[in-house]
């Protein structure tokens, strides 16, 4: 499978919404904000990201196909990778060679990334590319109705 990053389009957000909004996605992610559950906060959320010029944000393409998206965004000093990939797409190394391209686009370092601690697919696609684990802490995760274990990695 063909995978590449390009520019975000206003004609991918409709898939990022499904996606989001994928109560499988949600658990595993685990971390979700407003902008996962409602349309109305999820515009304007991609209306802010779209128009912050700090922020390096690309669509993923898996064989021309929306597959999902990943960004860098933060103060230089505290750049923060992230990244969604729809679960039709789970499993085949999609995640990994294009958060291996965003990296390549973004010059700054050290990178930092944080999963929950159970999503083994997440920090392994991390750890792919180069990412170090570097603390544990515990976070509020919406999506779960509870607090859990997250682990924190950099790319120095």
């Amino acid at each position: 499978m063909e995978v590449s990053l390009r520019e975000t389009q206003d004609s991918d957000l409709p898939v990022f919404w499904e996606q989001l909004t994928d109560p499988q996605l949600q658990h595993m992610a685990a971390a979700t904000r407003k902008y996962h559950y409602d349309r109305g906060h999820f515009d304007q959320f991609w209306a802010k990201v779209r128009s912050d010029s700090a922020v390096l944000l690309r669509t993923v393409l898996a064989d021309g196909v929306v597959a999902g998206y990943a960004t860098v965004s933060g103060a230089s000093s505290e750049r923060e990778v992230s990244y969604v990939v729809g679960r039709s797409y789970w499993g085949r190394g999609i995640a990994s060679q294009a958060l291996a391209e965003l990296i390549r686009l973004e010059d700054t370092r050290p990178l930092h990334a944080t999963a929950a601690a159970d999503n083994a697919g997440s920090v392994r696609v991390l750890e792919k590319c180069g990412f170090v684990m570097t603390g544990r802490g515990r976070s509020f995760a919406r999506a779960r109705g509870q607090e859990i274990d997250v682990v924190h990695l950099t790319l120095s």
